[in-house]
């Protein structure tokens, strides 16, 4: 059965592995993927524990419908105490992994304590075996995956990865599989390297029985047809996610030299259309890729060109995969560079490496600020001419950042908030983050309800966990009540102006649920309402959960479910020290949101600041919305409709 998978808990301290079943009530409860990583989590990581310590733990898993004959039924979930931001740690992945996890016989894979010299797991046919990884470690992403391939001798075999930047616990490191997929941002990378852990290997030929394979077929294909005929997954499959980067720039939706403009200028080089060209010349007529199950084919392959940068840095010819929307802003307007050459070669790094490109792009732009504010001079730089627009220094400092091999490279590798306690000099008011976290390159301050979704994001500033992104689209009302209104009625007010305060907080909210659902079944963001208005919804899950698995749930339970395992993330967030207002783990913005106006950009952004009352109005709505008091803290009549009232005292359900 396609429910017939396993949890593995593997301690490695005492280098034991317990094999456990996944009850069905368990399932009906959370599903799989991210949902029951958060039950995990809150269960296995000890209270209070050091993010880089043995009392925390890194989880591995495939959603409930990961291999099945449900269309993007790729993404793998990782977690674990973040090491960056001391609260939920959480990364999602494309790629090849979570299948073969599934095949190979388990859904999670727990990690707990701390192994005493390097090694990794083999995960095959239902056996889990921990392996000495002295001839991997210190390899880099793509290295290791080889490595442990020939060493097992089968080149089918596919990891989750700590590269070189986890191995020296950057609070920011990724966890990797494959050329490029990253489980980006809160630092998952660093808890592995922390245990010594250098990879997950999963290989499988163990089937999964589909409950009903006729009619998931034919219901494959009607969402088949209505994902491809989106004009967004077109117009992906022939650009890759840089199209959105070309949009949102020519807007002005972009924080540029870190948070000083909100669009670049004269940036023809790093366009989407021109990364297309580069790797159409490299790579061929055939040069866009997808992961397991998709037909979207949203990622680019290529190969480095000859330039001077890529000569200087050794890295021509050299075969990589995107870059997506995120490396072109952390490589291009965040620092102020303008060069196609740029954004490829910081994009192979992050990927060899095994970083999140978003943190250091945005950490590193934030130490150009600061040398051109004369916080930081040339001797804390080591004499690197640390300016907006100074490609050269950009690659220099990710090599620094990734190795910790200079003291501004070692500072900045600690992430935001400790790197500014050590430089001092009011540093921190320059830095652009939510609970820690760096913000994604866009910028919000024409859009109040995306500045909503970042503010309160469990993980930190985030465009994954709650992001209304169709606000963007002046979408009909009745359309927009058409989504909005299902599977829970909602009559309170709705706006299709990016602009406007009002209804913006139901429509965070939504799409909380959302997200929190499309990450419990492992399927991708992009095959629902994440930027497509008619593409799969809560309306269409039953049925594709019920022919894959032959679990029965209604739209409406499976909206609980994602909202179980939400609270258990704000739980776990409170527990681990939120307070409501806290700067720096509280569901607030920096004071340049309020402060600073808007630029550049079309008439309606130009001038822009999110309004603070405004904005504590939006948040105490939304708390609202959530079942929680005027503090944030779920109140104990939604801990009782969701089940969680126990939470702390019952033992673990698995």
């Amino acid at each position: 059965m396609a429910l017939n998978r396993k949890v593995a808990i593997v301690d490695l301290t005492s280098g034991t592995i317990e094999k456990k079943p996944i009850p069905l009530e368990v399932r009906k409860t959370f599903l799989g993927g991210r949902g029951l990583d958060a039950y995990l989590l809150y269960k296995y990581a000890k209270p209070g524990c050091d993010p880089l310590g043995p009392d925390n733990v890194v989880i591995f898993s495939a959603g409930i419908l990961g291999a099945t004959l449900a269309s993007a039924s790729a993404r793998t979930h990782v977690m674990g105490k973040s090491p960056l931001t001391g609260m939920v740690g959480s990364g999602n992945l494309g790629g090849f992994f979570a299948p073969e996890l599934r095949w190979a016989g388990f859904d999670h894979i727990v990690v707990k304590g701390k192994a005493a010299k390097p090694v990794y797991i083999w995960v095959h046919n239902g056996e889990v075996e921990i392996r000495d990884a002295k001839n991997i470690w210190g390899k880099s992403v793509t290295e290791c995956q080889w490595a442990v391939r020939e060493e097992l001798g089968d080149p089918d075999i596919k990891s989750a990865v700590c590269g070189p930047a986890g191995e020296k616990m950057v609070r920011f490191a990724n966890v990797m599989t494959g050329i490029k997929d990253a489980a980006g941002r809160t630092g998952m990378g660093a808890v592995m390297g922390s245990k010594n852990l250098k990879l997950v290997a999963a290989r499988g030929t163990m089937d999964i029985k589909i409950a009903h394979p006729r009619e998931a077929l034919e219901n494959d294909k009607k969402f088949i047809d209505q994902i491809v005929s989106a004009k967004v997954n077109q117009t992906q499959g022939e650009l890759g996610t840089p199209f959105i980067w070309g949009a949102t720039n020519s807007w002005g939706g972009l924080r540029t030299n870190n948070f000083q403009y909100n669009q670049i200028l004269y940036a023809d080089d790093v366009e989407p259309e021109r990364i297309d060209e580069i790797a159409a010349e490299t790579m061929g007529k055939y040069h866009m890729a997808a992961c397991f199950g998709c037909q979207v084919h949203c990622r680019a392959k290529y190969k480095i060109p000859p330039s001077p940068l890529a000569e200087k840095f050794g890295v021509v010819g050299k075969y990589d995969e995107g870059p997506e929307y995120t490396s072109q802003g952390a490589f291009a307007c965040e620092p102020g560079c303008t060069s196609a050459d740029t954004v490829l070669i910081g994009n192979h790094l992050v990927d060899q490496y095994g970083v999140d490109n978003l943190e250091i792009g945005s950490i590193i732009s934030w130490a150009m600020e600061l040398y051109e504010e004369g916080i930081l001079t040339a001797k804390d730089t080591d004499g690197l001419d640390l300016r907006f627009g100074n490609d050269e220094a950009l690659i220099e400092m990710v090599h620094h950042v990734c190795n910790r091999d200079t003291r501004l490279g070692d500072i900045l590798a600690e992430g935001g908030i400790r790197a500014a306690e050590k430089i001092g000099k009011n540093a921190i008011k320059y830095l652009i983050h939510v609970k820690g976290m760096s913000n994604l390159h866009s910028d919000e301050r024409a859009t109040p309800g995306l500045a909503l979704n970042i503010a309160t994001a469990s993980r930190g500033s985030d465009h994954l966990r709650s992001r209304p992104a169709i606000d963007l689209y002046h979408l009909p009302q009745e359309v927009m009540r058409k989504i909005y209104s299902s599977p829970v009625p909602y009559d309170g007010p709705l706006s299709s102006d990016h602009r406007e305060y009002v209804g913006k907080p139901w429509q965070v909210f939504w799409h909380e649920q959302c997200y929190m659902a499309v990450d419990c079944l492992g399927i991708c963001k992009y095959h629902t309402v994440f930027l497509g208005a008619t593409l799969p919804n809560f309306e269409d899950w039953p049925r594709v959960l019920y022919y894959n698995t032959g679990i029965e749930m209604t739209p409406q339970e499976i909206w609980t479910v994602a909202q179980r395992c939400n609270n258990i993330e704000r739980l776990f967030n409170i527990r681990e020290g939120f307070k409501k207002d806290d700067p720096y783990k509280g569901d607030v913005l920096v004071d340049r949101y309020h402060d600073e106006p808007a630029r550049r950009g079309a008439p309606d952004v130009i001038g822009a600041t999110i309004d603070r009352e405004k904005f504590k109005v939006m948040r105490a709505e939304f708390y609202q919305h959530e079942g929680w008091d005027e503090n944030g803290i779920p109140t104990p009549e939604t801990l009782k409709r969701l089940g969680l009232e126990n939470l702390d005292k019952e033992p673990s359900r698995i």
